[in-house]
């Protein structure tokens, strides 16, 4: 059996870590809902969904705050790859569908 303290404690911890899973959630729907209307602007003049040089970048300075941050820089950068993986993604499927006639049937980007 859990000593009181120590189950307070543990639940309180829980709690921190429950709400920080929620911040990041909203967070991250915010940061592709303006990756959404990058891509739809990219798409609108016709620019390449991946921009090399744009991701080296931001994995440089995700792997700098890290450090800083004392959290893994291979673990953050990880993270960070999945993610423009999935803006890439999202990116190509929105210049797929601007690129079909009007009336065409087409997949819809959710991000």
């Amino acid at each position: 059996m859990l000593d009181p303290e120590i189950k307070e404690e543990l639940a309180s911890y829980r709690q921190s870590i429950d709400n920080i899973d929620a911040a990041l959630v909203h967070m991250l729907a915010e940061r592709f809902r303006c990756t959404k209307a990058v891509g739809v602007l990219k798409a609108k003049h016709r620019l390449p969904p991946a921009d090399p040089a744009r991701e080296e970048y931001q994995i440089e300075r995700l792997r700098r705050l890290a450090k800083d941050a004392n959290l893994d820089p291979d673990f953050a950068e990880k993270f960070l790859n999945f993610i423009i993986k999935e803006v890439i993604r999202h990116h190509e499927a929105i210049a797929a569908d601007r690129s079909q006639p009007a009336g065409s049937a087409g997949t819809t980007s959710s991000a």
